[in-house]
């Protein structure tokens, strides 16, 4: 176990009842922040049958990485597309946290998280007629190991940190080995990134592996995939090791699943209300006007917060940039209003944010007191500090006017409702629109002084892929979001965190960190993020998973 000396008796030991009490509220969270009523799954109506395709429509394709490869893709909608296609080792429950079996039945963890001993389950054969046993499963591992040498920034390089090698132990039971300690490794054997694919998969390039050619052992096969255009899933016969989670056991429901692009939020929405599609699934949540159209048309909303990081901005303290001054950090956070912005972007019964991870992610903590919104309270710090206000409002010291440069990609009314509400207390935001493509040099160059990013995964661990600038997706977003003294300090607890395999002690750690992130000011959480799906009144059996993508293997269709 790791612990934290520098941890005070008194602090410890309220740090501890609190992410004790937090675990428990937050998982119970992750299970009750689904479906239109807070139910974890949508238990269907009537008797299941079989048969019919399911339309389904996302946004539009990642045009600049085009992947369905579980490993290498980072993209929310192709990981729902894994989860129906290749299983995992095991499944996580996304009512309680808890890992259950799935193509392992059992499995011992030893060496502070460095081995990871499985027993795989009998009988369970990938589309190509591949068997899984022992030795599949370390050319999956393996496979993904050698990717990462050859493509360093592979998504699923946030999994399998310190990885060392998988030993054969007989046909049945296979074990994984790390260098350093990988607490977290267990949960991402859950994961969609890391399901385990044919041993036949990972002799393709990763071009090709991107492009659709894998095969995995799950309820459908990948027909095709058209960049832009649409993915094509059939039901596998013979399908008969889902994990405990689902509703039944044997072959899917449904014939296939025809997936499109469509760009236009209001088109898609358009497009389930006429019954041209079965589901919508928006990127961003569906604004009120877009859910009393579902509604009032007799089709459901379900919603799943994501786990992760909550939608947050991360600030630039390079030396001479605004932010560098702890009192401009600590301003904005008092001066950002959670609730009027949940309530005006999404309606009136958005979550509101309550710190650094969205509420389905274990040991999540709720740091609302402190992210309160407190205009006068952010007035007298930038007061104290020497931060004036000027004729128009905007302060200055200086000579410096209080100027705040937020990248984004796309301009929304959330933008703008920010820079208002920013603009109360005398600080200016300038919102630069720059493409995809432009953004990795604006974060090189260092031209912002806010920008968000995110993943998803529910583990917190996930969120040192943003600020831990060795082995960060962004090394200089890492290192601008925080001092060097606040970057030791959150590295230290990342650290812990990723090497502590006891969950009260992870609590702990986790706890500590979410506070560091919201009174030092690396982390401005904004929104809960909520992945929200529309369905047809005749789609039945959904079901969200713990990482807060679609599961169709229940889903049936009325006649």
């Amino acid at each position: 176990m790791t612990r934290l000396p520098s941890l005070r008796p008194r602090r410890r030991a309220r740090l501890v009842a609190v992410a004790a009490a937090a675990l428990s509220t937050v998982l119970l969270a992750a299970g009750c922040g689904a479906g239109t009523t807070g139910a974890g799954s949508v238990s269907p109506s009537g008797v299941p049958r079989s048969g019919g395709t399911l339309d389904l429509a996302f946004w539009p394709d990642n045009t600049a990485f085009a992947c369905v490869d579980p490993f290498q893709t980072y993209w929310i909608e192709h990981r729902t597309v894994i989860r129906n296609v290749a299983d995992s080792l095991t499944d996580q429950d996304p009512a309680t946290g808890k890992i259950v079996p799935w193509l392992a039945t059992s499995w011992k963890v030893a060496g502070s998280g460095k081995s990871y001993t499985f027993t795989l389950r009998d009988g369970v054969t990938f589309s190509d007629g591949t068997p899984l046993d022992a030795s599949a499963v370390k050319t999956a591992f393996d496979g993904n190991a050698a990717l990462l040498k050859e493509l360093p920034t592979a998504y699923g390089g946030v999994y399998t940190a310190g990885y060392a090698g998988t030993d054969v132990i007989d046909d049945h039971t296979v074990r994984v080995r790390f260098s350093t300690p990988n607490a977290a490794f267990l949960q991402a054997t859950s994961t969609t990134n890391l399901a385990i694919l044919s041993p036949a998969s990972y002799s393709k390039t990763p071009e090709q592996r991107c492009l659709g050619q894998v095969v995995g052992s799950g309820p459908f096969t990948l027909d095709s995939y058209r960049p832009t255009e649409g993915i094509d899933l059939s039901r596998r016969p013979g399908y008969a090791w889902p994990s405990a989670l689902n509703a039944h056991a044997g072959d899917a429901y449904l014939d296939h699943i025809k997936i499109s692009y469509v760009a236009e939020d209001s088109v898609r929405v358009g497009n389930l209300t006429s019954g041209a599609i079965d589901v919508a699934w928006p990127r961003n949540p569906f604004g009120p006007e877009q859910i009393a159209q579902l509604e009032g048309n007799g089709d459901s909303v379900q919603s799943r917060p994501l786990p992760g990081p909550a939608s947050a901005l991360y600030p630039n303290t390079a030396p001479g940039r605004p932010l560098a001054d702890a009192a401009v950090r600590q301003a904005v956070q008092k001066g950002i209003d959670r609730a009027t912005y949940a309530h005006t972007i999404y309606g009136a019964d958005y979550p509101v944010v309550q710190g650094p991870y969205d509420t389905t992610t274990p040991y999540a903590v709720s740091q609302a007191a402190a992210l309160a919104y407190d205009p006068d309270g952010a007035k007298r710090l930038l007061d104290a500090a020497g931060w004036t206000p000027g004729a128009d409002g905007i302060r200055a010291r200086d000579g410096q006017r209080l100027t705040l440069v937020e990248a984004i990609t796309t301009e929304t009314p959330g933008d703008v409702l920010l820079q208002d509400q920013l603009k109360q207390i005398g600080i200016e935001v300038q919102l630069k629109v720059s493409t995809v493509a432009e953004r990795p040099s604006v974060i090189t160059s260092g031209a912002y002084d806010l920008i968000g990013t995110y993943y998803t995964r529910a583990d917190p661990g996930v969120l040192q892929w943003i600020l831990d600038p060795a082995i960060s997706g962004s090394k200089a977003l890492a290192q601008n979001s925080q001092t060097p003294a606040t970057a030791a300090k959150i590295k230290s607890l990342f650290d812990a965190g990723i090497a502590e395999t006891d969950a009260k002690e992870r609590a702990e750690v986790y706890a500590e960190l979410q506070e560091q992130l919201v009174t030092q000011g690396v982390s401005f959480p904004v929104f809960e993020r909520v992945q929200q799906a529309g369905l047809s009144p005749k789609v039945h059996g959904f079901r969200w998973t713990s990482e807060s993508f679609g599961s169709f293997y229940d889903v049936w269709l009325d006649s």
